[in-house]
């Protein structure tokens, strides 16, 4: 959807003409703007910040699969020669097998997270909970096991300097992937822990629902370390993992959220992480263009 010369861009996946215009690199508003290679999910990793310096964007958040594709000394030297800060690394977690064996093995998975984060000078480590094991359904049980698996990481994490995020999920990913499902119970966990090391995610899609959310941003203050957009459509595709919309295509009032994120005194990237079949499928140049669109329309004024 590249627009020839002296028309108007499409919007993707909308292919609604653009409302403004597409930032050059170099503009000051795209400077705290990251992009999650989850939103460009056909591109490799050297793809993906190749897109981003096309865009001038000056920062990447990277996978932990597409680094292992290429190595983690490739991807080091790849981001470093590019002059990017990787804003986050997804993901670590996954805490709440009950075997013993499991609780092992998770340990061990997301120790090696840590040092892939800190060997790629990353801002922080994204930990995704982990949804109830096969056949139980004590969540509460879940979540016990999860906060005491970051209790165990956090030594891990404050010896390679690197900070760990909560990622609160919506209740509907609850059973499979996040049993940690409001902001409160992430800070819940992260409060019993030092906020030097441990801290969460704020992520629109996940708690633009949260009652009293105002309250619980303003209660993460400095533990916020990573802020995450995208935006809650509907109707809902088949597979609710690919619900995230184009910041703009949906419900959330991003103005109104990221006015409560800064107000908390969050100062750091923003991430743009999108899961969604349209989004995939359309050219990755002009899903990041369309994102810088977005944003700078709806986020970094707000900031």
């Amino acid at each position: 959807m590249t627009a020839a010369a002296g028309t108007v861009p499409l919007d993707v996946p909308s292919g609604r003409p653009a409302a403004v215009p597409t930032p050059e690199p170099g503009d000051p508003r795209l400077a705290r703007l990251s992009l999650n290679q989850r939103t460009c999910a056909g591109w490799s990793l050297r793809e993906a910040i190749d897109g981003c310096l096309a865009a001038g964007l000056p920062a990447i958040g990277v996978w932990r699969e597409p680094v292992a594709e290429v190595g983690l000394e490739t991807a080091v030297r790849w981001v470093r020669e590019a002059g990017l800060r990787v804003s986050s690394v997804c993901r670590g977690g996954f805490f709440t097998g009950s075997d013993p064996g499991a609780v092992a093995a998770a340990h061990q998975a997301n120790v090696e997270a840590v040092r892939e984060t800190a060997a790629l000078g990353a801002a922080t480590l994204v930990l995704v909970p982990g949804g109830l094991p096969e056949g139980d359904t004590d969540l509460p049980g879940a979540r016990a096991r999860a906060t005491e698996a970051i209790g165990a990481l956090q030594p891990v994490a404050a010896e390679h300097g690197v900070r760990l995020g909560i990622e609160p999920m919506h209740p509907i990913f609850a059973a499979d992937r996040g049993v940690v499902s409001t902001l409160g119970q992430a800070l819940d966990i992260a409060e019993q822990l030092d906020p030097e090391t441990v801290g969460v995610v704020v992520d629109t899609f996940h708690l633009w629902w949260e009652p009293g959310i105002e309250q619980q941003i303003a209660r993460a203050g400095s533990r916020i370390v990573s802020y995450q957009v995208c935006d809650w459509i509907t109707p809902f595709p088949a597979d609710a993992l690919l619900s995230r919309g184009m910041m703009g295509d949906g419900h959330i009032d991003f103005p109104a959220f990221t006015r409560q994120v800064a107000q908390a005194g969050y100062a750091s990237d923003v991430e743009v992480e999108i899961f969604h079949a349209d989004v995939w499928a359309a050219p990755g140049a002009d899903v990041v263009a369309t994102m810088a669109r977005r944003y700078v329309e709806l986020v970094q004024p707000h900031l």
